[in-house]
């Protein structure tokens, strides 16, 4: 026991590892090497090999899914609906002609254009109460609302040659009309020569020109009785 741990065995001993130590060293320096140098021409050449184990990761962010982009709601406009305009129907503002269709009455006439009923029977000089129309017969119908108006009197103190204006009324001819406002069938011919063709038939609703007091009127005597003796 004593010879194995003797000093100089120790000594000895330590001295081997002393030069082992540098023969370790150099073997795996070696290695070393070799290793690093067959790495390098792999990583070269792209044989495989990766040095990405040496390198980092990134690190994973979280992506956030994309906002969605809301399309704007299209908007409703209404669509204007066409308002129907409406035919407006000229009112007549004096007598009409009219052609008498067939089963015509003169009621019926007078109510489909609203118009008055007697009114319509003496600007046509029908006989009181009677309606002697036929298909085919031109009338004259009165405008809606439309009356026979009322003579207004001339004042008897007018002035000679005074122009009136006067409004042919039923029954009414030349001769009534000169001996009414003390004129002459001539001067009213020349003064309304464009008012009617026919001297003879004047239009009922007519506007006559006259001058009025050009001859004296004649005096009208009263009858006399003659006394029983």
């Amino acid at each position: 026991m004593l010879g194995r741990n003797s000093p100089q065995n120790i000594i000895d001993s330590f001295r081997k590892r002393q030069q082992l130590m540098p023969l370790i060293i150099t073997i795996l320096a070696f290695l070393l090497v070799i290793i690093g140098v067959v790495i390098i021409v792999l990583w070269v050449s792209g044989g495989g090999f990766s040095l990405s184990f040496l390198k980092r990761g990134p690190t994973p962010t979280s992506t956030l899914p994309p906002t969605p982009v809301l399309s704007p709601t299209p908007t409703l406009i209404p669509s204007e609906t066409p308002t129907p305009e409406s035919t407006i129907t000229p009112t007549p503002s004096g007598p009409f002609d009219y052609e008498v269709q067939e089963f015509d009455s003169c009621w019926a006439i007078a109510e489909k254009f609203n118009a008055d009923f007697l009114t319509l029977l003496k600007i046509n000089n029908f006989p009181d109460g009677t309606c002697p129309i036929y298909a085919g017969q031109i009338i004259l119908v009165p405008a809606p609302g439309q009356s026979m108006p009322t003579p207004t009197a001339v004042p008897p103190d007018l002035p000679s040659g005074t122009k009136i204006t006067y409004e042919v009324q039923p029954g009414d001819s030349l001769q009534s009309i000169a001996s009414e406002f003390n004129s002459t069938i001539e001067d009213i011919l020349r003064l309304n020569e464009d008012k009617f063709e026919d001297p003879n038939n004047i239009p009922i609703g007519v506007e006559l020109i006259i001058r009025v007091n050009l001859v004296t009127p004649t005096p009208t005597f009263a009858p006399t009785s003659t006394l029983a003796s």
